[in-house]
Protein backbone atom coordinates (compact mmCIF):
# COMPACT_ATOMS: atom_id res chain seq x y z
CA UNK A 1 0.00 0.00 0.00
CA UNK A 2 0.87 3.76 -0.41
CA UNK A 3 2.10 5.93 2.52
CA UNK A 4 1.36 9.33 3.27
CA UNK A 5 5.15 9.74 4.33
CA UNK A 6 7.69 8.99 1.99
CA UNK A 7 10.08 7.08 4.10
CA UNK A 8 7.27 4.49 4.16
CA UNK A 9 7.52 3.72 0.62
CA UNK A 10 11.06 3.49 0.36
CA UNK A 11 11.88 0.57 -1.24
CA UNK A 12 15.14 -1.46 -2.48
CA UNK A 13 14.94 -4.46 -4.73
CA UNK A 14 18.14 -6.50 -5.28
CA UNK A 15 17.58 -10.34 -6.94
CA UNK A 16 17.48 -11.79 -3.38
CA UNK A 17 15.64 -9.69 -1.49
CA UNK A 18 14.01 -6.40 -0.67
CA UNK A 19 14.10 -3.70 1.76
CA UNK A 20 10.66 -2.09 2.34
CA UNK A 21 10.10 1.00 4.23
CA UNK A 22 9.11 -0.08 7.67
CA UNK A 23 5.53 0.58 8.17
CA UNK A 24 3.57 -0.94 10.90
CA UNK A 25 2.08 -3.65 8.67
CA UNK A 26 5.51 -4.61 8.54
CA UNK A 27 6.75 -4.49 11.88
CA UNK A 28 3.81 -6.20 13.18
CA UNK A 29 4.70 -9.17 10.83
CA UNK A 30 8.36 -9.38 12.49
CA UNK A 31 6.71 -9.33 16.26
CA UNK A 32 6.85 -13.13 16.72
CA UNK A 33 10.45 -13.28 15.03
CA UNK A 34 11.34 -10.68 17.98
CA UNK A 35 9.31 -12.26 20.42
CA UNK A 36 11.22 -15.70 19.87
CA UNK A 37 14.52 -14.11 19.89
CA UNK A 38 16.94 -12.45 18.02
CA UNK A 39 20.32 -12.11 20.31
CA UNK A 40 20.06 -15.97 21.22
CA UNK A 41 23.71 -16.84 21.47
CA UNK A 42 27.32 -15.94 22.84
CA UNK A 43 29.08 -13.64 21.43
CA UNK A 44 26.37 -11.25 22.04
CA UNK A 45 25.92 -9.31 18.85
CA UNK A 46 24.42 -5.83 20.20
CA UNK A 47 25.69 -2.97 22.30
CA UNK A 48 23.75 -1.37 25.71
CA UNK A 49 21.06 -0.75 25.90
CA UNK A 50 19.14 -3.23 23.86
CA UNK A 51 15.61 -4.20 23.46
CA UNK A 52 16.88 -7.51 22.75
CA UNK A 53 18.44 -8.39 25.70
CA UNK A 54 14.78 -7.71 28.03
CA UNK A 55 12.31 -11.07 28.48
CA UNK A 56 9.33 -11.16 26.41
CA UNK A 57 7.12 -8.95 26.05
CA UNK A 58 9.02 -6.31 27.32
CA UNK A 59 11.68 -7.27 24.36
CA UNK A 60 8.52 -6.64 21.83
CA UNK A 61 7.36 -3.65 23.38
CA UNK A 62 10.46 -2.12 23.87
CA UNK A 63 11.74 -2.77 20.23
CA UNK A 64 8.45 -1.12 18.73
CA UNK A 65 9.13 1.94 20.95
CA UNK A 66 12.07 2.40 19.66
CA UNK A 67 11.43 1.87 15.97
CA UNK A 68 8.33 4.26 16.62
CA UNK A 69 10.73 7.40 18.07
CA UNK A 70 13.58 6.57 15.34
CA UNK A 71 10.64 7.33 12.40
CA UNK A 72 9.57 10.18 14.27
CA UNK A 73 12.84 11.98 15.04
CA UNK A 74 14.00 13.14 11.61
CA UNK A 75 15.60 16.24 10.25
CA UNK A 76 18.29 17.68 8.91
CA UNK A 77 20.86 16.84 11.70
CA UNK A 78 20.16 13.42 12.18
CA UNK A 79 17.54 10.85 10.59
CA UNK A 80 16.92 6.93 10.60
CA UNK A 81 15.58 4.62 8.10
CA UNK A 82 14.21 1.66 8.83
CA UNK A 83 13.50 -1.07 6.43
CA UNK A 84 12.11 -4.62 7.51
CA UNK A 85 13.94 -7.36 5.18
CA UNK A 86 11.82 -9.47 2.40
CA UNK A 87 12.44 -12.73 1.65
CA UNK A 88 10.48 -14.08 -0.56
CA UNK A 89 7.93 -11.73 0.23
CA UNK A 90 8.03 -13.06 3.96
CA UNK A 91 9.52 -10.87 7.09
CA UNK A 92 13.05 -12.30 8.34
CA UNK A 93 14.86 -8.82 9.70
CA UNK A 94 15.71 -4.94 9.56
CA UNK A 95 18.49 -3.06 8.26
CA UNK A 96 18.81 0.32 8.74
CA UNK A 97 20.34 3.27 7.17
CA UNK A 98 21.36 6.21 9.41
CA UNK A 99 23.00 9.77 8.88
CA UNK A 100 24.16 12.50 11.27
CA UNK A 101 24.35 15.92 9.57
CA UNK A 102 24.47 14.31 5.81
CA UNK A 103 23.84 17.00 4.01
CA UNK A 104 27.11 18.39 5.44
CA UNK A 105 29.21 15.42 5.62
CA UNK A 106 27.94 12.88 3.37
CA UNK A 107 28.50 9.93 5.97
CA UNK A 108 26.09 6.81 6.75
CA UNK A 109 26.43 4.12 9.71
CA UNK A 110 24.23 1.01 9.18
CA UNK A 111 22.55 -1.52 11.42
CA UNK A 112 20.93 -4.92 10.94
CA UNK A 113 19.74 -7.97 12.38
CA UNK A 114 18.22 -11.27 10.92
CA UNK A 115 16.13 -13.55 12.65
CA UNK A 116 18.45 -16.72 13.65
CA UNK A 117 16.84 -19.63 11.39
CA UNK A 118 17.99 -17.05 8.18
CA UNK A 119 21.93 -16.28 9.12
CA UNK A 120 24.73 -18.33 7.48
CA UNK A 121 23.32 -17.85 4.02
CA UNK A 122 24.42 -14.44 2.52
CA UNK A 123 21.20 -12.76 3.31
CA UNK A 124 23.90 -9.94 5.83
CA UNK A 125 26.15 -9.01 2.91
CA UNK A 126 22.85 -8.81 0.53
CA UNK A 127 21.04 -6.66 2.97
CA UNK A 128 23.75 -4.51 3.80
CA UNK A 129 25.08 -4.11 -0.49
CA UNK A 130 21.33 -3.00 -0.46
CA UNK A 131 21.45 -0.21 1.86
CA UNK A 132 24.78 1.12 0.62
CA UNK A 133 23.27 1.22 -3.11
CA UNK A 134 20.87 3.44 -1.62
CA UNK A 135 23.01 5.65 0.03
CA UNK A 136 25.86 6.13 -2.45
CA UNK A 137 23.50 5.58 -5.49
CA UNK A 138 20.22 7.00 -4.30
CA UNK A 139 21.84 9.70 -1.93
CA UNK A 140 24.72 10.70 -2.60
CA UNK A 141 26.73 9.79 0.34
CA UNK A 142 30.42 10.54 0.72
CA UNK A 143 31.30 7.30 2.45
CA UNK A 144 29.50 5.20 5.18
CA UNK A 145 30.83 3.62 8.73
CA UNK A 146 30.22 0.32 10.34
CA UNK A 147 31.17 -1.35 13.37
CA UNK A 148 31.01 -4.64 15.32
CA UNK A 149 32.05 -6.53 18.39
CA UNK A 150 35.75 -7.64 17.50
CA UNK A 151 33.93 -11.32 17.82
CA UNK A 152 31.22 -10.80 15.71
CA UNK A 153 32.95 -12.34 12.95
CA UNK A 154 29.83 -12.43 10.85
CA UNK A 155 29.76 -8.50 10.72
CA UNK A 156 33.15 -7.58 10.56
CA UNK A 157 32.49 -10.22 7.60
CA UNK A 158 30.52 -8.70 5.62
CA UNK A 159 32.29 -5.49 5.99
CA UNK A 160 35.39 -6.81 4.81
CA UNK A 161 33.50 -8.48 1.69
CA UNK A 162 32.05 -5.10 0.77
CA UNK A 163 35.02 -3.19 0.55
CA UNK A 164 35.08 -1.48 3.85
CA UNK A 165 38.68 -0.71 5.35
CA UNK A 166 39.25 -1.29 8.94
CA UNK A 167 38.95 2.35 11.00
CA UNK A 168 40.50 1.96 14.18
CA UNK A 169 38.61 0.33 17.34
CA UNK A 170 36.73 1.55 20.36
CA UNK A 171 35.12 0.27 23.18
CA UNK A 172 31.33 -0.34 24.64
CA UNK A 173 29.58 -2.60 26.74
CA UNK A 174 27.13 -5.41 25.99
CA UNK A 175 25.05 -7.17 28.57
CA UNK A 176 26.79 -4.53 31.12
CA UNK A 177 30.61 -5.74 30.16
CA UNK A 178 33.28 -3.78 28.61
CA UNK A 179 34.35 -5.42 24.98
CA UNK A 180 36.26 -3.89 22.15
CA UNK A 181 34.77 -2.92 18.62
CA UNK A 182 36.20 -2.94 15.32
CA UNK A 183 35.39 0.19 13.47
CA UNK A 184 34.87 -0.10 9.22
CA UNK A 185 34.77 2.57 6.54
CA UNK A 186 34.00 2.52 3.06
CA UNK A 187 34.81 5.46 0.98
CA UNK A 188 32.50 6.06 -2.59
CA UNK A 189 35.78 5.32 -4.55
CA UNK A 190 36.11 1.84 -3.69
CA UNK A 191 32.10 1.08 -2.90
CA UNK A 192 32.15 2.49 -6.78
CA UNK A 193 35.20 -0.31 -7.62
CA UNK A 194 32.44 -2.99 -6.98
CA UNK A 195 29.14 -1.25 -7.55
CA UNK A 196 26.02 -3.66 -8.75
CA UNK A 197 23.95 -2.72 -11.68
CA UNK A 198 21.51 -4.79 -10.14
CA UNK A 199 19.82 -3.08 -7.72
CA UNK A 200 16.79 -1.26 -7.83
CA UNK A 201 15.79 2.21 -5.55
CA UNK A 202 11.87 2.70 -5.56
CA UNK A 203 10.61 6.10 -4.06
CA UNK A 204 14.13 8.30 -3.68
CA UNK A 205 12.91 11.03 -4.83
CA UNK A 206 9.91 11.71 -2.91
CA UNK A 207 12.15 11.34 -0.04
CA UNK A 208 14.43 13.60 -0.14
CA UNK A 209 12.69 16.51 0.96
CA UNK A 210 11.89 14.69 4.16
CA UNK A 211 15.52 14.03 4.76
CA UNK A 212 16.57 17.63 4.01
CA UNK A 213 18.24 16.94 0.81
CA UNK A 214 16.55 18.84 -1.69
Amino acid sequence: MSHSYPPLNLEVRTPRLTLAGASDELLERLVPTVRAGVADAEPWPFDDPSSFYQDSPDREWRWLRAVWAGRGRVNESFWRLYFVVLLDGEPVGMQDLIGVDFAKYGTVTSFSWLAPGHRGHGLGAEMRAAVLHLAFAGLGAREAESDAFADNRASNKVSRSLGYRPNGTTWDTRRGEAAPIQRWLLTRAAWEQARRTDIELLGVEECLPVLGLA
